[in-house]
């Protein structure tokens, strides 16, 4: 009777099972392989239990906002916009910046934004639904990676992994964060890559192609979601060569047999091959996405501040201890997420200068601590052990610092997938000491969940607001400028102008050399009227601004927001209209620092307009689109300039080419609605009124598109429409100049001159110099009210403004008509009359009044010019439709 060794897999354990022949033994080896390698699929009532606990913890996620990376990726992406070509996806960063630029952080993630694309597409920009789709795939990756874990561990201790794994706090960056999405997704198949890796390494002597393909597809998706994906690639290996090698050599031979034959060409060494054929299949694939997404970023590295990463920017030995020392601060994260942080960059983390330092000892344990647990995963054979330290160790390594400095010095989200290893690892502990000491695991356990999913739910809540994010993060961290410089933006954004000015100096404080710092103090001074301390605040920080060196490229050595000093200098200055020369030297000097600066362009461009350069202005502007293509404010500002040139369908084209990159730009579908109504097409008008609408749902209080929407039921003859529209304008401000005039004039044509004269005497209130509405306000008084002395101050006051004003001339001479002073009215008319020699009417009236005298010292009957009324003149004032210029200069 032969006795052979087998594989029985009963709660993870291998174990030794005798058979009588060796029939028996190819069947149970054959029936034992399929058990070893097949993962069983989890329980559905502990993946109910899973799902239930990332609903309880996370729900309170959808009530949080957009904040920090959801502004620039979600708020200010165009590449999310449905007017956007779907194909700027592919061409841009995550951030929505064009993948070639240097700006760019070279952070490909397509298929994550694509993901954001729909979310726009469904939700707009309401964060419920984004937060929703994050919450739904955390529980989706914890659903896979429970049955991950079904591969290594008992059922029961891999439930304890997922739920460890799925309330864990320090994911609440990931999950409550919208930008955390490219980490979920990234994860989802990244576990799919190696599901289909173990499926098709399931057979002795045979690999199930179609798995190795899937595994592949995977883990291009992976790495298209977020760069770490691709070291799924490394686990797989570790899993081909510590799990599977290991349980198809689990019978008799020494502990490492299993490696000794690996590329041997027959009976065992048949088998390897096989495994040989898979991992160089793998392995060729991931080096070929690998080549093409260097190919993507065009094989260059993004450039970083030594703000973003202090020791990255740091001499030895201090760069290099430091960057050795993050990985074990990002383990201790992992084990105790106690103190979490939204930034850690700047001063967060202070750096280690030499081999004195105590937290050196926490390199030298985490290492320690590593090799140890590898060597017993060798010696041990332990599949749990040896598949945990790959999920810890490998998809870390690109944000590790080791190989390449990153843009940040500690990231919690990028901890999502290296946290699978650490929950795999305590899971497996958990399992041992469970054996030993059953209560005491349980206890341990209930309360590892509890403390957990309690910190999991208050962390949640600091991921509301801007201001609760950021000031969280000042309760953990007092050493980082950038913390008390976003808590600052959070009250500035709420108007709130001395208490930000308050946390930037602190930034100033803590960080003297933050030239961001200084750019906010100068903001938040020029905000509170104190321009000189904002001048000076400015000017401070523009000498904060590295130096060129000869021969190195300037660009690479700031950052692009700081470049902000020169246009927040240029724009405080250029409120004195004898400064418009040096503002514009200031936009140059930007320009010449970053050819590629297109918001100096614009910002330079309108001041020369300010200048009346309009030509120059143009140039700038078009040379601002080789930078910046799809800009649309370049092509609004271009409309602009052309409308300044009076080139009125050559300005509508830029403006509706602004309106095709952006629907939603404001001040393009106002002035495009403006412009179109002033052609005075039909057609024209009613496009004219659909933007005026369009803007009119995105702000019911905007009074001058109310205004204008009652100028285009001017044009289309609609006297009530209009008058809607104008009394709606008025309302929303009293001193609304056109909507007042304009709402006058519509009532006394419609013959209601009395509903027109308090609306006429809050126009003059406001307004004292409006010589329109003096002119009707007089008319009224004569004509309607029948109030000589109202109607000659108001003529009386025109006069005082224009005192060769005919028409008031004329009209006042008609008010000594109407109170009978005959011969002070002849010398007024006489005086109207040498003015403007030509106007017929005067004349006529002069002649009347003549005649009127005449007849008053002869007893002859009054003859028919005698006999002519006199009326104040007031009808040079357009009628139909009103005029289109009398806009309010405000």
């Amino acid at each position: 009777m032969d006795r052979v060794s087998g594989v029985c897999r009963f709660g993870g354990v291998v174990s030794a099972v005798r058979t009588r022949t060796g029939r028996s033994r190819r069947r149970l080896g054959t029936q034992s392989h399929m058990a070893e390698d097949i993962p069983e699929p989890p329980r559905r009532g502990l993946g109910a239990v899973l799902i239930l606990a990332c609903i309880i913890v996370y729900h309170n996620c959808l009530y949080c906002g957009f904040v920090f990376d959801d502004i620039s990726a979600i708020k200010e992406n165009r590449d999310l916009r449905p007017q956007t070509p779907i194909s700027n996806i592919f061409l841009n960063d995550f951030w929505g910046t064009p993948i070639h630029k240097e700006q760019s952080h070279k952070s490909y993630r397509p298929l994550t934004v694509l993901t954001f694309r729909w979310n726009y597409a469904v939700h707009g920009l309401q964060p419920a639904g984004y937060h929703l789709v994050n919450l739904l795939l955390h529980a989706l990756v914890s659903l896979l990676y429970y049955r991950v874990c079904a591969m290594f561990l008992p059922e029961f201790a891999s439930f304890v992994a997922a739920i460890l794994f799925a309330v864990h706090p320090i994911h609440t960056e990931a999950v409550t964060g919208v930008v955390g999405r490219a980490e979920m997704l990234s994860s989802l198949f990244f576990l799919g890559a190696l599901l289909c890796y173990a499926r098709a390494a399931n057979r002795r002597r045979y690999t199930d192609w179609r798995y190795v393909a899937a595994c592949t597809a995977c883990v291009g998706i992976a790495m298209l979601c977020k760069e770490q994906g691709i070291t799924v690639t490394g686990v797989c290996v570790v899993y081909e060569l510590f799990v599977a090698q290991k349980r198809r050599n689990s019978g008799g031979g020494s502990r490492w047999s299993w490696l000794e034959a690996w590329g041997k060409g027959s009976g065992w060494g048949c088998a390897c091959g096989e495994a040989a054929r898979r991992v160089t299949t793998v392995c060729c694939a991931t080096l070929a996405l690998l080549a093409a997404r260097l190919h993507v970023m065009g094989a260059q590295l993004p450039v970083f501040t030594r703000f973003d990463n202090p020791a990255g920017a740091a001499p030895p030995p201090a760069r290099h201890l430091t960057f050795a020392y993050l990985p074990a601060l990002n383990a201790w994260l992992l084990a105790l997420p106690e103190a979490l942080c939204c930034d850690w960059t700047m001063g967060t983390v202070a750096l280690l200068r030499s081999w004195k330092d105590p937290r050196n000892l926490a390199t030298l344990a985490l290492a320690t601590t590593l090799i140890a647990a590898a060597v017993h995963a060798l010696r041990t054979r332990s599949s749990a052990l040896s598949m945990g330290l790959a999920l810890l160790v490998l998809p870390f390594l690109p944000a590790s610092n080791l190989f390449f400095p990153v843009g940040f010095v500690v990231a919690e989200r990028v901890l999502y997938m290296p946290s699978m290893g650490w929950c795999l690892l305590v899971a497996h502990g958990w399992r041992l000491l469970a054996k030993r000491r059953a209560k005491l695991a349980a206890a341990a356990l209930i309360f590892l969940f509890l403390a957990f999913s309690a910190k999991t739910y208050v962390r949640n809540w600091d991921w509301k607001t801007e201001y609760s994010i950021f000031a969280s993060g000042l309760k953990v961290n007092r050493n980082n400028a950038k913390l008390y410089n976003n808590v600052g933006h959070a009250l500035e954004a709420e108007g709130k102008y001395a208490d930000a000015l308050e946390f930037f100096n602190t930034a100033v404080s803590v960080q003297p050399d933050d030239v961001g710092a200084h750019i906010n103090v100068g903001r938040t001074y020029n905000h509170l009227g104190r321009y000189q301390e904002a001048e000076d605040a400015y000017v401070k920080a523009k000498s904060l601004l590295p130096k060129a060196k000869p021969g190195e490229s300037y660009q690479a050595r700031i950052a692009p927001n700081h470049l902000n000093v020169f246009l927040n200098l240029a724009n405080l200055i250029s409120k004195n209209a004898t400064r418009l020369e040096e503002a514009d030297m200031l936009y140059r000097q930007a320009i010449s620092m970053r050819a590629d600066y297109t918001q100096a362009y614009i910002n330079r461009g309108d001041i020369l307009i300010k200048l009346n350069r309009t030509k120059e202005a143009q140039e700038v502007y078009e040379r601002a689109l080789l930078y910046d293509s799809g800009n649309p404010d370049i092509y609004y500002n271009l409309g602009v300039v052309l409308l300044e040139q009076g080139k009125a369908s050559q300005a509508l084209a830029y403006l509706d080419k602004a309106l095709e990159l952006e629907p939603e730009h404001e001040q393009a579908l106002l002035n495009s609605a403006i412009l179109l109504q002033e052609l005075g097409a039909a057609d024209l008008r009613h496009i004219a009124r659909q933007r005026l609408l369009k803007l009119l749902d995105k702000d019911a209080t905007n009074e001058r598109v109310h205004f204008n929407l009652g100028m285009v039921c001017m044009d289309e003859g609609e006297a009530e429409c209009a008058e809607r529209w104008f009394r709606a304008a008025v309302h929303l401000k009293p001193d609304f100049r056109s909507a007042l005039f304009n709402l006058a004039l519509l009532l006394a044509d419609t013959r209601r001159p009395l509903e027109a004269a308090p609306f006429l005497k809050q126009l003059v209130r406001h307004h004292p110099d409006h010589v329109k509405a003096l002119v009707l306000l007089g008319d009224i008084y004569i004509n309607s009210v029948k109030d000589l002395d109202a109607a000659e101050s108001c003529y009386r006051r025109i006069l005082e403004l224009e005192p060769d004003n005919v028409q008031a001339l004329h009209n006042l001479c008609v008010v000594a008509v109407e109170r009978g002073k005959l011969a002070i009215a002849e010398e007024c008319l006489t005086r109207a009359s040498a003015l403007a020699p030509h106007e017929h009417y005067i004349q006529r009236h002069l002649a009347v009044v003549k005649a009127r005298r005449a007849a008053a010292t002869s007893t002859v009957a009054p003859t028919s010019t005698a006999t002519t009324e006199v009326k104040a003149r007031w009808n040079y004032i357009p009628q139909q439709p009103p005029d289109p210029h009398e806009i309010d200069p405000s």
